[in-house]
């Protein structure tokens, strides 16, 4: 019963659960508002309490205080302690420093929340109030809860009794009123499909002049209209049948292009065709798994241009750009098919090269160096050279995702541009 209702799958089950879950909405809500104003009420009725008995012992903790009796002002905190409102108890003397830091709960136990009220302490002398410090009582969640809980279980109980009614009353109504007509209507319209001269019609037991009443009217109407003009129908359903086909077919495979140049445009860099982020980082984590299911090393080279900047503002930014592409191109013919290159940043690239370990990635990413430090870009009767920094790391056992490796590559590569520039850490 309950799992369909929570999964429904029909109309009046889906509206029997619409009502139920607004109603049980405002029950929940109308008794959490309840429970909030009885323990407001009942935190301000505790705190007048304690400001009551702040005022009855202030006296004598002020004459303890002024005659320095210590063994009157144990009793009096003791007292204080034993009382069911009461948390906790501070004396400060004048300068704000504890005389008495008293709790009725261990310091590794704090309730929640906690509330105090605060009161001077002064001694007359000679019509002179000299002031002597302040008191100060506390009392906490745990109190407040402690009185409303009982009030709270009867409204929680209240609640639980009258939903467990009402459900069982929704479900009764809906299923006479609603769910056992349409359920006849589905029976007879199931026959109905079998039938295949469309000859028989709807019948209803047991049903008032409602909507029901009127569908059933107006779907044997239907049913009518259909065998009247079925013979028509079939005379010219093969062939729009087939040419419907044909077109889905036509349309299904001028979209799966369509799709994968777009797939492939939203993985790619518009500018140097490397995977860009996004797209690197999905495919070297699904690799990175890979990796460590199969318990085999794989290796990350983050590589960084150096002073691109300057070639930037040298000889402008779209001599820029064609270094960036001829920086691809240059490092796509040492890799192999299986290694990943994707753009990270404006001048950041990465490579990630599975089942390779630590040695044989920096060889490679110092093949990288050597093929960029040797190499002219010319563009438009410009000469540009350029060299690159590279960090190399490894995947480790203990390694969650590719972020673990990119991070200690990233160290690498700040490492390798603090040393100069132009080199491989690893």
């Amino acid at each position: 019963m309950f799992a369909n209702f929570l999964r429904p799958s029909n109309l009046s089950k889906k509206m029997m659960r619409v009502i139920f879950s607004i109603y049980l909405g405002v029950s929940c809500l109308v008794t959490s508002g309840q429970f909030l104003t009885e323990y407001w009420e009942t935190q301000g009725s505790i705190l007048d309490e304690l400001k009551q008995l702040e005022e009855a012992v202030r006296g004598p903790i002020a004459t303890s205080l002024w005659q320095n009796n210590q063994a009157q002002m144990d009793a009096l905190i003791v007292g204080l302690i034993k009382m069911p409102i009461v948390e906790g108890v501070d004396v400060l003397d004048k300068s704000g420093k504890n005389v008495i830091f008293k709790r009725s709960f261990p310091i590794t136990a704090t309730p929640v929340s906690m509330f105090d009220t605060r009161a001077q302490l002064y001694w007359t002398v000679n019509d002179n109030e000299v002031y002597l410090g302040s008191l100060v009582l506390y009392s906490s969640s745990e109190v407040v809860l402690n009185r409303v809980f009982f009030g709270f279980a009867l409204l929680a109980l209240t609640a639980i009794i009258k939903l467990s009614v009402l459900f069982l009353l929704f479900i009764w109504a809906f299923d006479r009123h609603l769910t056992a007509p349409l359920r006849e209507l589905m029976s007879q319209i199931n026959e109905v499909q079998l039938n295949p001269t469309i000859s028989k019609r709807i019948d209803l037991a047991n049903i008032e002049n409602n909507e029901l009443w009127l569908l059933q009217e107006d779907i044997n109407k239907m049913l009518c209209a259909m065998e009247k003009n079925r013979g028509d129908l079939l005379g010219d359903e093969k062939s729009k049948r087939i040419w419907l086909e044909d077109a889905v077919t036509k349309r299904t495979e001028a979209l799966q292009v369509s799709n994968n140049k777009l797939k492939e445009l939203a993985a790619r860099d518009s500018l140097t065709g490397a995977l860009n982020r996004g797209s690197f980082f999905e495919t070297a984590q699904h690799m990175f798994v890979l990796s460590q299911r199969q318990k085999s090393v794989a290796s990350f080279v983050l590589m960084d241009l150096d002073h691109f900047k300057q070639i930037n503002d040298t000889y402008g930014h779209f001599i820029g750009d064609q270094v960036l592409i001829h920086f691809v191109h240059t490092i796509q013919d040492l890799l192999r098919r299986s290694d990943l290159i994707g753009r990270v940043g404006g001048e950041e690239f990465a490579v990630f090269l599975p089942d390779t370990d630590n040695d044989s990635a920096f060889r490679i990413a110092d093949k990288i160096r050597k093929s960029i430090g040797s190499s002219i870009c010319e563009i438009e009767g410009q000469s540009v050279s350029y060299t690159v920094s590279l960090g190399v790391e490894s995947s480790e056992t203990k390694d969650q995702s590719i972020d673990d490796i990119f991070k200690r590559a990233d160290l690498k590569l700040y490492g390798a541009k603090g040393k100069g520039r132009n080199r491989v850490e690893s």
